[in-house]
């Protein structure tokens, strides 16, 4: 009983690192020469994070998990189209609700792709169908590299959010580092996935560096006196509902269409997250600094909910009557 208790509430030690990165640069921000240096570097990362991602993308799953179109269509269609309107919807709710400050960011979670390790992990442990989540998930985020910053452009351009110098940025440090990848992965694939332990933590201390810079520059900015307790409170709230929305929404939509329980508990999780691999580097790329870092805070929050709600779903998932259909 103990052991399972502390198994449950085992603490992500990389969301822990994350947070930490935040409360360093509130306490010491990059400013000066070395906050230009620390830019550049920056950058090299978030293209180097690309470029591993397109060599180590399975083209081969996405491919091969296309013959079960309709899961594919339902889980991208909640991604990048319920999601967005959503967030779109919130940011129109008065001032009390939803801060002003945090309407960008909100914009930026709802665009974002999903993630492709807990996803796929929450649906083996609720037995779903984990092959169709694999392709899913990796369709997520190889399109989510060019409808991202295309729905974040839309949303955002009448309020000023995206500049027309982003679009390079976008192009050079996401997209060409990305198909150079994907190019490249013939030759160099085998090589990447072989130091993947390695590779991830390299992955990982690029995600930090750029949770580190984008709060510097907000810190430098003066942005975090515009936020109070009580933005970041109603924050929290609107994150659960917007998760509740979609996972009913998610749930709802599999059961009608009459898909089998493991192709619902794949369709439930893979449409139902958002990516902070993929979100702190696209907010790098998409955002000035100033603006970057208050665009992260809903991604944080949200995901951490979004992993503790799923984790105990998954669980209850896990304890049904193991009397499901085919998947089709």
């Amino acid at each position: 009983m103990s052991q399972g208790w502390r198994a449950r509430f085992k603490p992500d030690w990389y969301l822990v690192l994350i947070l930490l990165m935040a409360a360093a640069a509130a306490i010491a921000p990059a400013r000066g020469d070395v906050a230009v240096w620390l830019g550049w570097l920056t950058k090299a990362a978030i293209a180097m994070v690309f470029f591993l991602h397109g060599a180590r993308l399975s083209r081969e799953a996405v491919i091969g998990g296309l013959t079960h179109w309709r899961l594919h269509v339902l889980v991208l269609a909640a991604t990048f189209a319920l999601f967005p309107l959503l967030t779109l919807g919130l940011t129109a709710l008065p001032a009390w609700i939803t801060p002003p400050e945090l309407a960008a960011g909100l914009i930026f979670l709802g665009c974002l792709p999903s993630t492709i390790q807990s996803s796929i992990a929450f649906v083996s442990v609720a037995r779903g169908n984990v092959p169709a989540a694999v392709a899913s998930a990796s369709a997520s985020n190889l399109l989510g590299v060019f409808l991202t910053p295309l729905l974040v452009g839309i949303f955002l351009q009448a309020q000023g959010g995206v500049s027309a110098s982003s679009f390079w940025a976008i192009v050079s440090q996401l997209l060409v580092p990305f198909v150079a990848g994907q190019a490249l992965r013939p030759w160099i694939g085998d090589w990447v996935r072989a130091r993947h332990a390695v590779l991830s933590k390299l992955d990982r201390g690029s995600i930090l560096l750029v949770v580190y810079t984008a709060f510097s520059g907000a810190v430098v900015a003066g942005v975090w006196n515009q936020l109070s307790a009580l933005d970041l409170v109603r924050l929290l709230a609107i994150c659960l509902v917007l998760l509740a929305a979609v996972l009913a929404a998610t749930a709802m939509a599999a059961r009608a269409l009459g898909f089998s329980k493991a192709d619902e508990i794949a369709i439930v999780f893979c449409g139902s997250k958002k990516s902070l691999a993929s979100g702190a580097p696209m907010a790098a790329a998409i955002f000035p600094p100033a603006v970057a870092g208050v665009a992260l805070i809903p991604l944080m929050i949200f995901h951490q909910v979004q992993l503790m709600a799923c984790a105990a779903i998954a669980q209850r998932y896990a304890r049904r009557p193991d009397t499901d259909g085919q998947s089709g």
